[in-house]
């Protein structure tokens, strides 16, 4: 998986812990709408760390107003408030069609203390984007680092 979707993950789980979940069961639809609406996230956080990791990896010519951009678009992505999309019976052993794994649900200190170091990852990836490209490739590890943390734990593989 990618890091852009590494990260959606960590940004979603955020969410979880600032809004909070909802308090009983909804029903299938609602819970299928939920499921949606965190894959679009983490779709978008995807898009834009493309554009960041092929800038890095020297696959697209450094574009320091681009990567600025792709990078503050993150930095919004990581402010939502997505509590909602992570309801109860929303998880890998109950539906079909999402990786997020139940432990999630049980570990939700845990998920805010990874999704607050995704966020210091990327307020320091804002500063660096559109900075150079060097600074660039140093704060887009960091990034992906923090994704991965929530994901490895939180997340079932492919």
């Amino acid at each position: 998986m990618s890091v852009l979707t590494k990260c959606a993950a960590t940004a979603l789980a955020l969410g979880l812990s600032t809004s909070g979940v909802f308090a009983a069961s909804p029903d299938a639809k609602m819970i299928e709408g939920a499921i949606k609406a965190r894959k679009a996230v983490m779709t978008l956080n995807a898009a834009n760390i493309g554009v960041l990791v092929a800038m890095a990896k020297g696959d697209a010519a450094y574009d320091a107003d681009h990567a600025g951009k792709a990078a503050k678009n993150l930095d919004l992505l990581s402010d939502l408030s997505i509590g909602s999309y992570f309801p109860p019976d929303s998880d890998s052993m109950s539906v079909e069609g999402t990786r997020a794994m139940p432990e999630l649900w049980d570990n939700l200190p845990d998920v805010a203390a990874k999704s607050a170091a995704l966020n210091t990852a990327v307020d320091a990836l804002v500063l660096a984007a559109s900075t150079d490209l060097e600074a660039l490739r140093g704060a887009i590890g960091p990034v992906g680092a923090a994704c991965g943390a929530c994901h490895k734990a939180y997340r079932t593989p492919e």
